[in-house]
Order: C-alpha cells, then sequence, then structure tokens
C-alpha cells in the first residue's frame, strides 16, 4: 500500500497558528501519513519539491486584518510557479486558522485557502464535523466548538502565548489532519486501482 504524503504549509506569527500546525501533524501522521510541516516564510526548494510530491496540502495562517497573513499572501502568489505547470491539480487541500476573537472574520482566511485550492484545481476536504457548543448541554470543550465547517477554526486570547490554544481547537485540527490523511488514502487507493 502507498503511503499518502501530506504537507502543512503554513505561517506562524506569535506561535499559536504552529500549535494548530502540530495538531494537524499528530492526526495525519496517526491516521498513516508521512507528513511535512514547511513554513511558508522560510520555504526552501527542496520543501517546494514536497509540496510538489505531495498528495494533500493543508493551509494555515493566523487571520490578521480578516485574511490570512501577509507572508501567507506571499507564499500563495509564489505558488503560481505551480499554477502554470498544474503541478498541484488534483491533489488534495484543507485549511486552519486561527485568531484572537470568537469570529475574527475567520471564514474569510479559510474561503481565501478555498480559493487559492481552487485555482490549481486541488479538491477541497472540509471538516466534516457537526458544530459544537450550541445548546444548553454542549461545552465549549467540544470539537469544531466555534462551529466552523469549511475547515479547522481556533481563538487565542491575544495578550497569551501559544500555550493557551484552547485544548478544543488542537483536538479539532487534529481531527482535521486525520481526516486529510484518511481521504489521501482512499484517494490514492482509487488511483491506484484506476
Amino acid at each position: 500500500m502507498t503511503t499518502p504524503v501530506v504537507s502543512i504549509a503554513y505561517h506562524s506569527g506569535h506561535g499559536h497558528t504552529a500549535v494548530l500546525a502540530e495538531a494537524v501533524r499528530a492526526g495525519a501522521a496517526e491516521a498513516g501519513a508521512e507528513v511535512h510541516l514547511i513554513k511558508v516564510d522560510e520555504i526552501t526548494e527542496e520543501q517546494w519539491q514536497t509540496l510538489d510530491r505531495s498528495d494533500a496540502i493543508v493551509f494555515g495562517s493566523p487571520t490578521y486584518m480578516g485574511t490570512a497573513s501577509g507572508a501567507f499572501h506571499v507564499f500563495a502568489e509564489a505558488t503560481s510557479q505551480r499554477w502554470f505547470r498544474l503541478a498541484w491539480h488534483d491533489k488534495l487541500a484543507a485549511g486552519f486558522t486561527n485568531s484572537a476573537s470568537k469570529s475574527g472574520d475567520k471564514l474569510h482566511t479559510l474561503q481565501f485557502f478555498q480559493i487559492l485550492a481552487g485555482q490549481h484545481g486541488m479538491h477541497w476536504v472540509s471538516l466534516g464535523l457537526h458544530p459544537g457548543w450550541n445548546s444548553s448541554t454542549a461545552s465549549e470543550n467540544d470539537l469544531n466548538r466555534l462551529g466552523v465547517f469549511v475547515g479547522a477554526a481556533a481563538q487565542s486570547n491575544m495578550d497569551e502565548g501559544p500555550e493557551a490554544v484552547h485544548k478544543s481547537d488542537a483536538a479539532t485540527a487534529e481531527h482535521l489532519g486525520r481526516r486529510v490523511a484518511e481521504t489521501a488514502t482512499e484517494f490514492t487507493r482509487g488511483r491506484r486501482a484506476a
């Protein structure tokens, strides 16, 4: 059986998003994937090649001023080299983000990732969870406590460090990593069968 390759291309300004990237990595690895963490603001040519050979790429960035960070936008523009060659066509894609506010316009960042993936001809993997913490019997410790469907979203107080990333947000990111790796396994099996 072919082991799927999952790469996590992310930027973390203050460490909160790095905690989520590590959670996505752990979930994907637990599901049997070969996983690579790639900091987009320090990306090397070898890491670009790793992205090119990946079965799935998970995009991650903090949400700043209602969108992905400037460093992630620089990376996104640099992917045009891959766009011209259709290098990421038919790969899987997913995303995660963090902001200080409960909403913080995180959805816009995830939609930015979806559009980037769509431009590359990638297939988007959603979170696949019902919303948590939306009834009187629910808890802030539920998976998907912020109720986002298209990707993993987290809220971290701006005056606290990465250790303050909410445990349920990290667990939600881990779930996303597992889901991406499991979907990548199904895709690679299907391609082999075809």
